[in-house]
């Protein structure tokens, strides 16, 4: 379906979209300290309230929610600008443009459903959301989506531990999946269905990407059977020293020094040039 949709609407893919989206914490930030000088609350305008909107038809609120910024300091705020947008650009080189778009655009609209949802589960008429409903699940969704990828990069916690992508995100779904349930069992479905629907984009990319067959009883024991009867790769030796038919041209890592490694050849590098999950969408190509 995708590719379907990608070569009728892929044209009207946003490129960068991860700069767009970090322009406009920008505004939202300009916005907070306006507020501080002049007392008028530019945000509260800015919030996605179905009441308001169903009611009041401010239908601008469906958008500007997108612009409301996380409640952190400047400095960290920079630091957190530089991040998403390298773990956006490296996201949107290895999906492409229209895939990636997709993605980032489908976490906003499952957000707009969980807010309405939540209005209507809620049953008051004037209970405002627009508090608990923010952009942050959607920006955690990249970090997930980008530690599937390369979940053995490396990230520096606090500027100093060096701590892997994939124990990080681990860290973050547990954190996540006790505060929803946390939430479910307290009765607090106005916190909860928004944390669940914006990430629901990175629940369907996830199952998504896995072959699910290999759970069939019959799949399992062709598998088996194989493994039985197949006979395993000698390795090449040297002098009695076995040779690596993998190498990282950047970081010179082989399969020998890190199985857990993924090899792949450059198609844009001039010559055949073989790198490591980790420097294959991030290295400069050779011409």
């Amino acid at each position: 379906m995708l590719n379907k949709l990608e070569k009728k609407f892929g044209k009207y893919a946003i490129r960068n979209l991860t700069l767009y989206l970090l322009l406009g914490y920008a505004v939202g930030y300009c916005l907070l300290f306006g507020e501080k000088y002049t007392g008028v609350p530019y945000i509260s305008y800015l919030t996605l309230e179905p009441y308001y909107i169903i009611h009041d038809l401010q239908i601008w609120r469906l958008f500007t929610w997108v612009l409301i910024p996380p409640r952190i300091s400047i400095i960290w705020a920079v630091f957190m600008f530089i991040l998403y947008y390298q773990l956006g650009g490296v996201l949107e080189n290895t999906w492409g443009t229209f895939r990636f778009n997709v993605y980032i655009f489908g976490g906003i609209l499952f957000t707009i459903i969980g807010a309405f949802l939540t209005y209507f589960i809620n049953g008051d008429p004037y209970a405002s959301i627009g508090g608990v409903v923010s952009t942050y699940y959607i920006n955690l969704s990249i970090f997930l989506a980008f530690s599937m990828y390369f979940p053995d990069m490396q990230l520096l916690l606090y500027f100093v531990i060096p701590v892997k992508m994939k124990w990080l995100s681990i860290f973050y779904v547990v954190i996540i999946g006790y505060e929803v349930l946390a939430n479910l069992l307290t009765g607090n479905w106005a916190a909860a269905v928004p944390i669940i629907a914006s990430l629901l984009n990175f629940v369907i990319f996830y199952f998504s990407t896995k072959n699910m067959t290999r759970f069939n009883p019959k799949d399992i024991h062709r598998r088996n059977e194989f493994k039985r009867q197949a006979t395993p790769p000698r390795t090449q030796y040297r002098d009695g020293t076995p040779i690596a038919r993998h190498k990282c041209a950047v970081c010179g890592r082989t399969e020998l020094t890190n199985p857990g490694l993924e090899f792949r050849f450059c198609s844009k590098c001039n010559g055949n040039y073989e790198y490591c999950s980790d420097h294959l969408f991030t290295h400069n190509h050779i011409r």
